[in-house]
């Protein structure tokens, strides 16, 4: 059972006087139901002028049926005496707590000075329905919901103020409050608009769900109040990348965490004066969180790069593996935004052949989100039907957290490549045969000419655990090669000038060069492998 109590009438009293709506008044009573908050504006306001108006002294005056605990109770302590706030002058003349007519009278204000609205017409149904309105039209998929708002930072100025007001009073009484006791306004708009969204909506609220629905307000009337805490606490407010201002939430809250309560009354009214205007709902917006897409692909073409190729703003090819995929990928999924990812990568030059390279793909912000197996094979076959310079195998949805058995694949696993070798002196199918019994061969490779604008300066050792020769002509042969990941096989057979050692090269006595190179299998076993 969950009630008003004798104790909370001059706060009730108090904050009625000074513009407070009947939902803030108790939060600042420390009223824990949530079904409380959950009743009718209108009902609210009568209840709590029924409680001023009985004269009843004992403890338990007013009671409203409630089935939740509360969460957060008052904390009794013997105090010495009193806040003392006047000695600063910054207490505002207020009509006297006993004055029960001019507490009802000032009861009818429009605007709450604490919450600014948010907890008056912003809890009712019609903006409830509004919000649904824009999810719904957003044509999302989604099985439950969480729900986050954004709040000026002006609020948590206004708050404190409040209760420095709400704490002398009580000082009065014996009796404290410190801030977290206060039920906090979110929490509060949350347990107001959690069951109204959940019943339009006809999906749970759920604190970790992927689907947000989120919603920013603003007070421009008041924008300028966090603006003294600047000079009071220049430390907490310090220009950042991405933000509009200074003044954010948390950089407001921490200023008032530090500023002593007499700095803050010298600067600050209070009680906070009452606005004119309501907030105002800058945006109402939904995202769902990412979704993943793995596979593998085979490349067959020698003129198509793993990602878009763009050298000083000017795009060199059409097209490129990531956007062959992830074109499909975006229009079924109906996401915002992709990110590619695979392990490791090939040259523009370099085929991927055998059972391919594993990719993923995080597609951001998707409206649609759930496919059968039988719709991702679909969609691998509309991939593979738009190109014959790529296939797609294995497409399916994964997690976040499997992606990294691919990433740890770059590094610790091997790969298999064939490599078509031109000497520039003729060779007999003898003088090659000794690479066939060369095992587990260590090169350091100092980072390629090629790759030095993108990748430190290094020098790399690297294995080449073994080679296979494939006698063609005087001039050619094919090299079957197994690696550890990470190992330039072009550098490899030419030694770039002498960065890599021991190359083909320098192992033949001769000039070698590369005229093709094929990736045969990148050996990590992930994605798993589906029934194609």
């Amino acid at each position: 059972m969950s009630s008003l109590m004798e104790k909370d009438r001059p706060i009730v009293q108090l904050l009625l006087n000074t513009g407070t709506c009947p939902r803030c008044i108790l939060r600042f009573c420390c009223v824990g139901s949530q079904t409380l908050y959950r009743c009718p504006y209108k009902d609210l306001m009568k209840d709590l002028k029924e409680f001023l108006k009985n004269n009843q002294e004992q403890e338990d005056t007013v009671c409203f049926d409630i089935v939740d605990p509360p969460c957060k109770r008052i904390r009794l302590e013997c105090a010495e005496g009193p806040d003392d706030l006047n000695h600063n002058g910054a207490l505002q003349q207020i009509p006297s707590v006993n004055d029960e007519n001019t507490a009802i009278e000032s009861s009818s204000v429009k605007v709450c000075n604490v919450c600014l609205g948010i907890l008056q017409e912003f809890s009712e149904a019609d903006f409830v329905k509004k919000v649904c309105q824009k999810v719904i039209s957003a044509d999302y998929q989604f099985t439950s919901f969480v729900f986050s708002v954004s709040l000026p930072p002006q609020l948590s100025v206004r708050e404190r103020a409040a209760w420095l007001l709400v704490k002398q009073e009580m000082g009065k009484l014996g009796l404290s409050l410190a801030k977290d006791d206060i039920v906090q306004l979110k929490e509060a708009y949350k347990w107001i608009i959690h069951p109204q969204l959940s019943e339009e909506l006809g999906v749970p609220a759920d604190g970790k769900s992927l689907f947000e629905v989120s919603v920013v307000f603003a007070h421009p009337e008041t924008d300028e109040e966090c603006h003294f805490l600047a000079t009071a606490c220049p430390d907490c407010f310090k220009p950042a990348k991405n933000k509009q201002s200074v003044f954010t939430r948390m950089a407001v809250i921490k200023a008032l965490e530090k500023i002593k309560e007499e700095d803050f009354l010298k600067h600050f009214p209070c009680p906070p004066s009452s606005p004119k205007d309501l907030c105002v709902a800058l945006e109402i917006q939904c995202n769902n969180g990412a979704v993943f897409v793995a596979g593998r692909y085979n490349k067959y073409s020698r003129n198509l790069p793993q990602t878009p190729w763009i050298i000083d703003g000017e795009r060199k090819l059409e097209s490129s593996v990531e956007e062959l995929i992830s074109e499909h990928l975006m229009a079924e999924f109906k996401a915002d935004s992709f990110n590619f990812s695979s392990s490791g990568r090939e040259d523009v030059d370099v085929r991927t052949l055998g059972n391919g390279r594993p990719f993923a793909i995080e597609l951001v912000n998707p409206r649609r989100i759930h496919f059968t197996a039988e719709e991702m094979k679909g969609l691998q076959q509309t991939i593979n039907n738009s190109s014959d310079k790529i296939q797609v195998r294995d497409l399916q949805l994964v997690t976040r957290s499997a992606i990294g058995r691919m990433k740890e694949g770059e590094e610790e696993k091997t790969k298999t490549y064939s490599a078509l070798i031109w000497t520039d002196r003729a060779i007999q199918k003898e003088d090659i045969a000794f690479l066939d019994d060369i095992k587990e061969l260590k090169l350091d490779q100092k980072t390629p000419l090629r790759v030095l604008h993108r990748r430190p300066l290094a020098v790399r050792c690297r294995i080449i655990h073994t080679m296979k020769s494939e006698y063609i002509d005087e001039h050619h042969f094919r090299l079957h090669l197994k690696t550890q990941a990470g190992t330039y096989i072009k550098e490899f057979v030419h030694g770039d000038f002498g960065r890599t050692k021991p190359n083909i090269g320098s192992l033949l006595n001769r000039t070698a060069d590369i005229l093709e190179l094929d990736v045969e299998s990148v050996d990590v076993d992930w994605p798993p492998t589906l029934d194609n």
